[in-house]
């Protein structure tokens, strides 16, 4: 179970792996509110849905198993979106469109046919929650960078949490759609770069190959002489 949930946060991190729900992580990160807000609903609906295939997986065939998973994931997509309008109205009003879309995520029908629909309600609902976490941290690490560099400021409008003034302006082109893209790539770069140093610290790159099991090494003396035995 720890490797599932490691997997969704970060082996297989759906935003900066698989760069799934790349329109949403775009639009809606420009500030650390409306960045949790997005990411928290896709969390709860990804491991609502992953549930309810899961419950269901018996029931399905090929015929019926992709309708049903596109209508559970569509359901739980407009109850979320009339929750949030009824007790997040403002919240609502800046990210309502693209609460809407996350019933095309592929993020959400990929982790209910690749995993959900094969597996019990609980290692299902454990996927579902670590690939809607990966895809939380990833975008309210978006969120945090481009308010920060963009507007200089950090949890503004989040209601009893404090809002933090940086020194300066911020940087206009972070607070643009341009801003988007870079601070996407230097999250996805700075996590390839983690990866690479923890392949190297364990004494073998993640795209090293194998050793070959056919090749043996040969003993030879100072000379180059070779001492192996022979049959």
């Amino acid at each position: 179970m720890t490797s599932n949930l490691w997997a969704g946060l970060w082996r297989e991190n759906p935003a900066l792996v698989q760069l799934l729900g790349l329109c949403p992580l775009l639009a809606v990160s420009g500030t650390v509110r409306t960045a949790m807000g997005l990411g928290l609903t896709t969390l709860a609906v990804l491991t609502l849905a992953s549930f309810g295939v899961s419950l269901l997986r018996r029931l399905l065939d090929d015929d019926t198993r992709l309708p049903a998973q596109i209508l559970v994931i569509a359901s739980l997509v407009t109850a979320a979106d009339m929750t949030l309008e009824a007790f997040a109205f403002d919240l609502h009003q800046r990210i309502g469109l693209f609460v809407a879309l996350i019933v095309t995520n592929c993020a959400l029908l990929g982790r209910a046919e690749a995993f959900a629909r094969r597996h019990g309600t609980v290692p299902a609902v454990i996927d579902g929650a670590s690939h809607g976490l990966g895809f939380l941290a990833a975008i309210a690490a978006m969120g945090a960078v481009r308010e920060a560099l963009g507007q200089g400021t950090l949890f503004a409008g989040m209601g009893p949490v404090p809002t933090v003034d940086l020194p300066g302006s911020g940087i206009l082109i972070f607070a643009l759609p341009p801003g988007a893209f870079l601070t996407l790539a230097g999250i996805v770069v700075l996590k390839n770069l983690v990866d690479d140093a923890a392949g190297r610290g364990s004494g073998q790159a993640a795209d090293d190959p194998p050793p070959r099991p056919d090749v043996i090494a040969r003993d030879t003396d100072s000379a180059g002489r070779d001492r192996s035995p022979t049959s």
